[in-house]
């Protein structure tokens, strides 16, 4: 008898690894963890892998190749290695707060202490305590312990949906519902079952630096530094920045407005234009706040105020908020004068400079402090002060007969990124200052598990700005964007908890209006450069925005900064 035996030989891919430009080739259906192990001796990663960028935008190390790809495998520092690893080691929370506590409800609300600030519902509405804390950690640790796998599932929207609603999510069935999506991933860990909208690790013994702690009536969970993963990132006390965020959570209650699928609900059933205006209610309520406090301790017969410090991170929206503040302060009877410290550079070839050559803006030695700190204090004496104005063409600072003189209804405002630093005015006594920090908190979270982090909420803002101003395309802006946030962590942010008054600049809707101009923008990032990694991340979330068109954005709007068509005159980029 004749036995015929047939044998089926897999294509082979090529695969190139971007992390040494070596190509190599694997059998289709091969996983990235597989290729990781075939490259790993030769690439000697100083810390360990917990993802990959497959031609340029973010996957699991369990996805499989079926075509010739680029790979650059990337471990746990900071950008989407680092947000791998934070997603993953929410599940693991997730979990075990569910094991311990069957019947809890997480919710993960914001980033918070280097850290994410987790509020924890016992079934009962019991409050937290320490035993508890310490129960769910020990489950963790045997999650972690066992290596228990992360396991994705690909199924439609509908199927989901029903998963999800089973187990009671109003959030992801809300989320869902409205993600226009017909195909959805969802993860399990053992048998518990979440969404997150990025990939996850292989498996939870990938996850070993963390810690978790009771913080005020909830859960910090702590996280590794962003710089060195091996080891937990230093937990910083913040508590008026926790006060803002609370502050955020009681608006987003009172609206009812937990999440994105709450907003989209609101959007179908024709109130988006009731969202954008109770929101900019809210901020003018806050601004009418702020400016009467400026007001009463302006008029104090003791320690009066002089001088308004007005800082925030790029794209916060505070050249805005200062133009918001003035007229708010002109309503109170007060008479602000705007002071730039642009005009306070020093002279181009003494500009500090990066490691790469390029000139350091950002560095507070930018600033000729000590004259800037001599013409406050004479102008808040009463005396006439000539000020520079700074050329931007020649890089030169000039005198040009500019003269200044305070009246006794006048306020000093400077808005700049080095507003709070002590160096600024450290000759001014602190009764005389009156601090604000603005910052756009991120405006509402996907779901109860899947926050947005505050810098994508300005990154978006930043670069629609750009492109509509013709100065950067959004590739250009992304490219430059990791340098804006390592300035912002050395010169803005050590300085926030020192502010009188933190100002929360973002809308409940605003992810709805930024996607009606990012989505265009963001597609023109091309797939063959590592910008696209990020401009892929950007456009996956803001998808689960439903559009709104932003013709019902108020002129004075903080958001007309970024999207055009703004009433104030902007004289300075």
């Amino acid at each position: 008898m004749l036995i015929t035996i047939y044998t089926s030989i897999l294509p082979m891919l090529q695969i190139r690894c971007k992390n040494n430009n070596i190509t190599k080739s694997f059998p289709e259906g091969t996983s990235l963890l597989d290729v990781y192990q075939e490259f790993a001796d030769e690439l000697q990663f100083q810390y360990p892998v917990v993802s990959a960028k497959v031609n340029n935008a973010s996957q699991g190390l369990k996805f499989r190749l079926y075509q010739n790809r680029d790979v650059e495998f990337v471990d746990a520092r900071g950008g989407s290695g680092h947000r791998v690893y934070v997603r993953s080691l929410c599940f693991v929370l997730y979990k075990a707060c569910s094991d311990v506590f069957p019947g809890s409800k997480l919710f993960i609300e914001h980033p918070l202490s280097l850290g994410y600030y987790c509020n924890f519902k016992k079934r009962g509405n019991e409050p937290l305590t320490d035993e508890d804390v310490e129960l769910i950690k020990q489950r963790m640790r045997e999650i972690v312990d066992l290596d228990m796998p992360f396991r994705r599932h690909e199924a439609t929207t509908e199927e989901a949906v029903r998963v999800f609603s089973e187990r009671g999510f109003s959030d992801k069935v809300k989320l869902l519902e409205t993600s226009g999506q017909i195909y959805s991933d969802y993860y399990t860990l053992g048998d518990t079952a979440d969404y997150y909208y990025g990939p996850l690790v292989p498996s939870a013994g990938y996850l070993q630096v963390w810690d978790i702690e009771r913080l005020h009536e909830g859960l910090l969970l702590r996280v590794p530094d962003r710089h060195n993963p091996t080891k937990l990132a230093e937990k910083l006390d913040m508590p008026k920045t926790f006060e803002m965020f609370a502050e955020k959570v009681k608006w987003d209650v009172i609206m009812r407005l937990s999440n994105a699928g709450d907003v989209n609900k609101a959007i179908l059933n024709g109130n988006a234009s009731q969202l954008i205006q109770v929101s900019e209610a809210l901020q003018e309520k806050k601004i009418v706040q702020i400016a009467e406090e400026i007001d009463r301790r302006f008029r104090a017969e003791k320690d009066p105020i002089r001088l308004v410090l007005i800082t925030g991170p790029s794209s916060s929206g505070k050249t805005t908020f200062c133009k918001r503040l003035s007229i708010q302060l002109l309503a109170c009877g007060l008479r602000p004068l705007s002071f730039s410290t642009d005009d306070y550079f020093v002279n181009r070839v003494d500009t500090p400079l990066l490691p790469n050559g390029d000139y350091d803006f950002d560095n507070i030695k930018a600033v000729d402090s000590e004259l800037l700190e001599d013409h406050l204090m004479r102008l808040m004496q009463g005396e006439r002060v000539e000020v520079p104005e700074y050329n931007f063409v020649t890089g030169k600072r000039e005198f040009n007969g500019k003269k200044l003189k305070l009246k006794n209804d006048t306020v000093l405002i400077i808005e700049g990124i080095h507003a709070l630093n002590p160096m600024l005015t450290e000759k001014i006594p602190n009764s005389a200052k009156f601090k604000v920090y603005v910052s756009a908190l991120t405006s509402i979270s996907l779901d109860d598990h899947n926050w947005v982090p505050t810098r994508d909420n300005r990154l978006l803002r930043r670069i629609i700005r750009d492109y509509n101003k013709g100065a950067f395309s959004a590739r250009e802006t992304i490219n430059h964007w990791k340098n804006v946030c390592e300035a912002e962590e050395q010169w803005i942010f050590p300085f926030q908890e020192t502010a009188d008054v933190m100002f929360n600049s973002a809308l409940n809707i605003e992810f709805a209006v930024l996607r009606t101009h990012a989505e265009v923008i963001l597609a023109s990032v091309p797939k063959n450069c590592p910008e696209y990694a990020e401009a892929h991340r950007l456009l996956k979330f803001i998808h689960y925005f439903i559009p709104v068109d932003d013709k019902e954005i108020p002129p004075t709007s903080i958001m007309r900064e970024f999207l055009g068509g703004s009433s104030f005159n902007y004289n300075r980029k």
